[in-house]
Order: C-alpha cells, then structure tokens, then sequence
C-alpha cells in the first residue's frame, strides 16, 4: 500500500497494511521562508520516512492587521486582504513548491489557524479579550472579516497548492477563556465558516484542538465540528486516542506521543520508544488511527528519534 492511499484510508477509517506516522516542527532560520523552507519540508520527509507532510506555515504567524486598533469600535475597520496579499499568496507558493517536490507520493497538510488564533497574533491576546468584553459585535466582525482570509487561503493550498486538505487549528477554548456558551456564541461563527469553506474543497480535513498553553480546553465546544480526524493534546486533557475517538463520535485520531521536551519521544531510550509505539496500535485496535503527537516537537529533536516510531509502527503485525 502507498503512502497517499495508507494515509487516505486511515482517515476514512478503512483497513491500512500498517499505522501511518507523522511528526512535525517549525523550521527556523533561513528554513523558516522561501525555497529554503520548501527543502527543508522535503528533506525531512525524505530522511524519516513519514507518511505524509504536514506544512508549517513559518514566516506567516502574524496576521496582516490592516487597520489601527486602539478602540474596540477599530475592529470595524478591518478589510480583507483578498487573494492576492503575499500573506496568501506566499503560502500558495509553498505548499505548491512542497507539493510539486513530492509527485503526489504521499498526502500533504497545510496548517491553517482559526481567525481567533489569527486576530490575536496580529495584535495581543490582552487587547483581543479586553475588546470582547467591551464590545463583543465589533470584534466578532473582525473574525468574520479575518474568516474571509482564512478560508481564501484553505480554498487556494487545495485547489492551487495541491494539498491533500487543511490542519485547521483551533486555540482559545481554555477553561480559564470563555465558557462554553461564550465560546459558542463568540468564536465559533468565524471557526466554522473556515472549516465549512475548506469542506466544501477537500473531504479530508484536520482539526488540530490546540493545547498549547498546557491548560485544558473545554473540548466540547469542538466536538461537533465536522472533520475527517482530530488531534488534540492528550497529555494535556487526559484522554487518550481510544477515549477520544469515541468522544469525537468515532472519527479517526492523531496522536498518541507527547510533543514537551520531558515527553519519551524527545528523551525517552529506543527500546521504550518502540514498545509505546507497538502499545499504541494495539490499544486502539489500529483503524482510523494516525500516530502522531500532541503539537509541533521541539525544533532540535535528533530527528532519528522520529524513525524510531515510523520502524516500529512497520513492524506491528
């Protein structure tokens, strides 16, 4: 079986002649943009054998603001960038260069962030969250305005940039953030109409519940968002891959390692790596399972610690 249709089957929760594997980390440096960001993809997926790439979007965290924002009234302000801003368009090229690069020999990811996550990396989360509370109308119609952005840009990775489908992230669903009902009311309209977007190009879709911050995301206001698999930081909520598929109504999974520095991929000895491995498939009974981790690893793992899982994941019989 190839990688593409491993990978495509795993998602579709169809059998796979072995658990497809895939890790990934921001690139830095000269890594992080250009050409050189399109090598470094393609070297790394070259070297450890994984099953598909997930692109990073390095360079591009900063989300155009293209207003003054001082007053919660500012958001209203804001304008799309539209498809021909470089914020798109260089990320067009790269997945495109990445994609190009590989022949459609295996499945490729573009991470794509929710319109919260980008409205706060473009000013503060402290200026984002004091404007909710002034005046909630104001930002939700940047959200819906940045949603525009977000969803040019998961429409043009799969249609233009020959991506296989997005790794939506999704952040701010922290207990100490919003309550539910807030999340729902606030953050969830600008959310959705991203994924809907994307939906309506790729049947394939992520969603990646980012636990970053290492607190835990009230992940039921996610729970109904309709992807093909999700991943989301086990260590972090405590619920396992096997828990968490039955709680995501039985999509696929990925996941399973803990992506910190204190976690056994980056530290732990071969033999503990590849035993953990073996234990995972076998826990969850290896359909609709992706192995992977918890979010990006450090940038400076021995990248052998990688192949490790993908060596072992081939000898699970």
């Amino acid at each position: 079986m190839d990688k593409k249709t491993r990978v495509l089957n795993a998602l579709n929760k169809q059998a796979v002649d072995k658990v497809p594997v895939g890790f990934w980390f921001h690139f830095s440096g000269e890594e992080a943009k250009g050409e050189a960001c399109i090598k470094a993809h393609v070297q790394y997926y070259k070297d450890s054998d994984i099953d598909f790439i997930k692109i990073m979007c390095d360079g591009y965290f900063a989300f155009p603001i293209n207003a003054e924002i001082k007053e919660a009234a500012d958001w209203r302000k804001l304008k799309p960038l539209g498809k021909d801003h470089p914020y798109i368009k260089e990320q067009v090229e790269r997945a495109k260069g990445i994609s190009e690069s590989i022949n459609g020999e295996c499945c490729i990811f573009y991470n794509v962030f929710a319109p919260f996550s980008c409205i706060r990396f473009g000013t503060s989360d402290e200026l984002v969250m004091r404007h909710l509370k002034e005046d909630p109308e104001a930002v939700m119609y940047a959200l819906d305005v940045i949603a525009q952005d977000q969803a040019m840009l998961a429409e043009l990775i799969i249609t233009e940039g020959q991506c296989t489908g997005a790794y939506y992230c999704l952040q701010g669903g922290e207990m100490d953030r919003f309550t539910y009902d807030e999340y729902r009311k606030w953050i969830t309209p600008s959310d959705r109409y991203v994924l809907d977007h994307a939906n309506t190009f790729s049947d394939n879709n992520m969603l990646h519940l980012c636990g970053w911050a290492g607190i835990k995301n009230r992940l039921e206001c996610w729970q109904d968002y309709p992807a093909k698999a999700f991943n989301w930081a086990i260590y972090v909520e405590e619920l396992g891959l096997k828990e968490g598929m039955e709680f995501f109504g039985g999509k696929a999974v990925l996941g399973g390692f803990d992506n910190t520095k204190e976690g056994l991929l980056y530290s732990g000895v071969k033999s503990d790596v590849e035993q953990f491995t073996a234990n995972l498939i076998k826990e969850t009974a290896a359909t609709g399972v992706i192995l992977g981790a918890d979010c990006s690893l450090s940038g400076d793992i021995d990248r052998q610690r990688i192949k490790w899982v993908v060596e072992a994941a081939k000898a699970v019989k």
